[in-house]
This record gives C-alpha cells, structure tokens and sequence, in this order.
C-alpha cells in the first residue's frame, strides 16, 4: 500500500513537471540559467571574502603594504557579481509567477472541460462545495508550489552542490564537520516532515468537506431557519471545524518547530566550525584538500563558516517546503482525479441533421435551419441514411440500477407514440424521473433496449440525442445573464423574433414586458429577483425555442400558485401540441388529458391506460385521484 501512495505522488509531481516543463521549455530554460547564475554569484561572493582577506587585509596588516587600489578593484568587481546575482533572481522569480499562472490557467481549463464531458452520476457523488475546493483551495496550493517552493527547491540544490565542492576546495577538515550536521539536520527532518505531512493531508481533504458543507447550508439556508436548525447546523459545522482545526494545529505545530531547530543546529554548526578552524591555525595543522595538503588560513576560515550557513540554510529551505509541497501534491493529486474521471462515453454514429424535402417529396441534408429534422444513419444505403424524427420513444424490458447491486427499474416496457402524451405518477422514489433520465441518456441501462424512432439511442450521438429532447424541471435553473439570453439558452441560434415567439407561448411575453428593461434585464443569483412562477415560465420559454420534438415535463407546476399554475398549464399544453410528451406531475389534475397515464410502485410500471380506464380499474390510481391514498 506504501509503494503505492509513492508512486502515485511520482506520477502527480511528474504530471505537473510535464505542464510546467514541456509547455514553456524557453521559458522555463531561462529560468534554469538565472538560477544557476544566482546560486554561482552567492557562491562566489564567499570565496571573495577569502580573497580579499588573505591576499589584501592580511598583508596590508602584517606588512603594511598599500593595496587599497587592487582591493577596491576586488570590492567594485565583486559589486558587479552581485549586481547580476540580483538581476537574476528577480528575472526568474517573475518568470515563475508567469509560469505559475499559465500552468493553474490550462489546468482550469481542463478541469472545467472535463466537468462539462463528465456523467451526472459524478454530480450525484460529490458535492458541489467539494468540486468548487478543486478550483480554490487546491489550485491555491499549486500556485504556491510552483511559483515558489520549486525555484527555491532547484536553487537549493544547486547551492548545495557548489558550496559542496567549494568546500572541498578550502578544507576536507572542516567539510566533514558540515557533513556530521547535515546528517543529524536530515533526521530532524525525516522525523518532523513525517509527523507533518500526514496531518498536511488531512488538512486539505477536510478543507473540501468543510467547503461542500458551507456551500449546501447557505443554499439551504431558508430550510434551516424554517425548521429551527440553526443550533443543529451549528454543531455540525463545529465538529467539521474542530477536525479542520484539530489537523491545521498538528501540521502547523511541526512545522512550525521546524525552523527554530533548524536555526539552532545551524548555530551549533557555526561554533564548531570556528572552534576546529582556530585549533587547525593555531596547531599549524596541515590542512588537507582536494588538491592535497596545504595551510589554513584566517580567510579559509571566515569564508567557510559562511559556507556551513550557506550550505544548510538551503537544506533548511527545501525542508521548510516539503509541506508546502505535500499539501500542494495533495491538491494535484485531488485536481487530477477530477481530470482522470471517466467522461460520458459515447459510441453513437447516429445524428441530427436539418432537412427539407425536394421537388419529388425527398428528405434532403442541408446546412440551414430549417426546423425540420431528420436522424443520419451513416451505416445505411446512401439513400436510405436520413430518417424522419417523429418522436416515437419505445422501452423493452428495461432494467436499470444506480449501482449494480440495486436495482431501482424492474422491467419496464412502453411506447410513446408521436404526439402522445405519456403521464407518469406514483410515489417519490418510485422511479418516475429516472425513466426521463434514460430517454436522455443522463444513465445508461443495464438490460433492454430503448428505441427512438426506431433507433437504439445507445446508436444515436449523446449531443444529438440531447438535442431532440427539451426539458422542464421543477427546479429552475438560471444563469447571470439578461432575459433573452436565458430563454436563447435553448437554442443559441435562435433570433430575437423566435425568442419573443418562444415567450408568447409560454405565456412568459407579458411579466417579461413589465421588468424594467423587459428582454434585457439582467438576472442574477439564479434569478432571484423573479418569482419561482416567472422562473418557471422562463424555464418553459427556454425549452419552446429549442423546439425539440420530444418534451419532458418534471413537475414543472409543482412549486407554482393556482393562478401562475393556469399560466403555465396554458404555456406547456401550447409547447405539447405536435410533440411527444411525457409528464411527471404529483396533481393528477394536469395528466386527466394524457394519452396514457402509467403508475408506478417501487420501479413497476403497475397500472397504464387512459384516466378513464385507470378510474374503472379502481386499483392505485383511482386510490390516488379519489384521495384514499395520497402521494408522498
């Protein structure tokens, strides 16, 4: 199971290497040379201290010798050195930032991409709070990482490798000192970052719990107050937080440690390096090198209790962000299952296509919106590929479950003839609305066949099938936006005229003539400054314009007053005329007119047939209509 978080958190870091690396390689290029440019010159910079000690204050001291010309040529050069040291840190620490922001753009954008291709069973499993902490918390983190923590992580590194070998260079001795500190700075960090990290991983997973709550109670928030929930969505709130806290205090108290310890050790480490660097000067101790023995000198060691700092300071670094990159891996790990989730599959050939008919009464392809459609079969004979879309929607022996473990449709079989109004009543959870969502594929079925038109639907393209299909739901939804781009949202293509067309039909024109800049007004928050009759008469405006030939009606006049209830009654019986309908509606009053009423018990169809023969039947639905038993 290790093996296996290891690998993962590879493949994650290798994945946001790629998006970093592969897309801005000159970019990125640049950015690798000023990091070797900076890290060289603060290298440098200590070896002139060396330099300027042995070769010009000492002598000047001991001897008396004027080389203050040649020292101050060494202070100007070095002047320089430091110069470009600084210009390249800022270039590549801007550059990063660009990088950074270019990397979190693309990775929204795929993350947004693939949530529009993503099954509704994805939304049905997580909660919108959790999806939206993708997009917050997690690229938040990313941002963190790759602007900061890898630049300092690849400057470290290089550092530490130059210092390294400069040391080497001044005294063997004196190296293996730093060493012994660096291995007793190692199992600090060994320790605390795994103390840490587990608690940095918690954090971040309980960040998107707590978000997805905050979100579903300020949605609910008029449920809550109705109900008297205040105190019970209180304590909820408060045990998510009191986790969230419980794992931040761990996490942040280790690292926090972290860096005192850090500094102290380093401390340590100076003291002893000028306590063995005076015994080998003052023992006159041979000091042994790379390029063999030599002498120590005051220089050597000055310059290398500068170097011990600058050699574990960068260690001390990269530790610092192992948590920052921790919690921003978990974030990626997080963004990319969301883009690795499996997309709406579709194997469909079948599409929708504009036609007209010729001279001779022949169904012919074209490009223009006619309002006529046809489905294309590419697998028939040239001229056999076009088929008129009628709206006839046929079930065979249809199951279908949620899980493979539950079933919630049982064998269900129905035809809906074009223009027929197919009615579906019975109690909540009796599967009404999911049959609706097979028709439009929003789930695929486990046995049978649904046909359209004759066609398998698993044979048609989702996007055309979809296409053929309006809804309206009970739950309204609407978009920042002004009225007309709302009700337009059903068809893109639609014209002014066919928008106010749509409108008059569903009996929206009027309420719509009265907003203050009527078609043009802008609606916010789901269009809260509208009536939940007006939203649902925009709702009604918006499927008329796509004019689909098969309609789905969700009890649609469920939330509604009797008098907007009459409006939008007149405006959906406008929208049926011509098409197949099928309705879900718990006031068997406004399926009494329906070709076919079907009751439903616990995914069975139980009783279909007229609301006359249903009446006569006296079973469920004559229970249902005469008030022996009431929907629940």
């Amino acid at each position: 199971m290790k093996k296996q978080k290891v690998a993962k958190k590879k493949g994650t870091m290798s994945r946001l290497l790629a998006y970093i690396v592969k897309d801005h390689k000159i970019m990125f290029s640049i950015v690798l040379f000023c990091i070797l440019v900076s890290s060289l010159t603060s290298v440098v910079s200590t070896i002139f201290i060396q330099v300027v000690i042995d070769n010009y204050i000492e002598p000047m001291l001991s001897t008396g010798a004027n080389l203050f010309p040649e020292l101050l040529q060494t202070i100007l050069l070095m002047v320089v050195i430091f110069a470009v040291g600084i210009l390249s840190t800022y270039t590549y620490n801007f550059l990063m930032v660009i990088i950074s922001e270019d990397v979190l753009r693309d990775i929204r954008n795929k993350m947004f991409s693939k949530m529009q291709r993503l099954p509704i069973r994805y939304f049905d499993t997580h909660t919108h709070g959790d999806i939206m902490s993708h997009y917050t918390n997690d690229t938040d983190s990313l941002e963190s990482m790759i602007s900061q923590s890898i630049p300092q992580i690849i400057s470290s590194i290089v550092t530490v490798i130059t210092v390294f070998c400069t040391m080497f260079y001044f005294s063997i001795y004196l190296t293996l000192v730093v060493i012994t500190f660096l291995i007793i700075i190692l199992l600090v960090t060994k320790k605390l970052g795994k103390k840490s990290s587990r608690y940095f991983i918690a954090q971040q997973q309980i960040v998107g719990s707590t978000t997805g709550f905050i979100q579903e109670m300020i949605n609910g928030q008029k449920v809550i107050k109705v109900f008297n929930h205040e105190e019970e969505t209180i304590d909820n709130f408060n045990t998510l937080n009191e986790e969230l806290c419980y794992n931040a205090n761990k996490a942040n108290k280790y690292a926090n440690i972290f860096m005192p310890i850090m500094s102290n050790i380093t401390n340590l480490q100076y003291v002893f390096l000028a306590i063995i660097g005076g015994l080998l000067l003052i023992t006159n101790t041979p000091n042994l090198t790379i390029l063999g023995l030599g002498t120590i000198s005051i220089g050597i060691i000055v310059s290398f209790l500068q170097l011990g700092r600058a050699f574990t300071q960068p260690i001390s670094q990269v530790s610092q962000q192992v948590n920052s990159i921790i919690v921003a891996l978990a974030g990626a790990t997080r963004i990319f299952n969301l883009i690795d989730e499996p997309q709406e599959t579709d194997r469909g050939v079948v599409t929708l296509v504009n036609v007209t008919k010729n001279s001779e009464g022949k169904l012919i392809e074209i490009q223009e919106k006619t309002g006529h459609y046809a489905w294309k079969d590419p697998r028939r004979k040239k001229d056999e590929q076009l088929i008129p879309v009628r709206g006839d929607v046929r079930f065979f022996d249809v199951d279908f479950g949620y899980t493979d473990e539950k079933i919630v449709l049982h064998n269900i079989s129905l035809y809906a003839k074009p223009g027929q109004k197919i009615a579906f009543v019975g109690a909540t959870g009796a599967g009404k609305t999911t049959i609706t969502n097979l028709i439009n594929r929003f789930y695929d079925i486990a046995n049978g066949k649904i046909r359209y038109d004759g066609i398998n639907i698993n044979r048609i393209k989702k996007d055309d099938l979809r296409r053929s299909i309006g809804m309206v739901l009970q739950d309204t939804n609407l978009f920042t936006g002004t009225v007309k781009e709302n009700i337009r949202y059903g068809n893109l293509d639609a014209t002014d005229e066919q928008v106010f067309a749509a409108a008059k039909l569903a009996n929206a024109d009027d309420f719509i003539q009265r907003l203050p800049q009527g078609y043009d007004t802008l609606l916010e928050s789901d269009g809260a400054n509208l009536s939940q009759g007006q939203r649902q008469l925009l709702s009604i405006a918006r499927a008329a314009v796509a004019n689909a030939p098969v309609m789905i009606l969700d009890e649609a006049t469920s939330s509604i007053d009797t008098h907007t209830e009459k409006l939008v009654q007149d405006g959906m019986d406008a929208l049926m005329k011509g098409r197949t309908v099928f309705v879900i509606a718990h006031r068997l009053s406004t399926v009494q007119n329906s070709n076919v009423i079907m009751v439903l018990e616990q995914g069975r169809i139980i009783e279909k047939g007229t609301h006359d023969d249903l009446i006569n039947q006296k079973g469920k639905y004559y229970e249902l209509y005469t008030g022996k038993f009431e929907l629940e």
